[in-house]
């Protein structure tokens, strides 16, 4: 699954550490995230839509 993750983020200035703490989770979940090794449960895919106020296709899109 591609995703935005790492450009959203950038764009605010967070640090991976900076998103893990907004989302509860670890730092290695964000970079696992980000590097497409890991895709988030759908709770949590909410969770980080929310954060950055869209909608979760408009972060995360499936592979083609």
């Amino acid at each position: 699954m591609n995703n935005r993750l790492k450009v959203l983020r950038a764009e605010r200035g967070w640090s991976q550490q900076d998103l893990a703490a907004r989302l509860e989770v670890s730092r290695q979940s964000v970079n696992a995230i980000e590097t497409g090794r890991y895709d988030p449960s759908l709770p949590l895919a909410f969770r980080i839509a929310d954060l950055f106020g869209m909608m979760i296709e408009d972060i995360f899109q499936r592979d083609e």
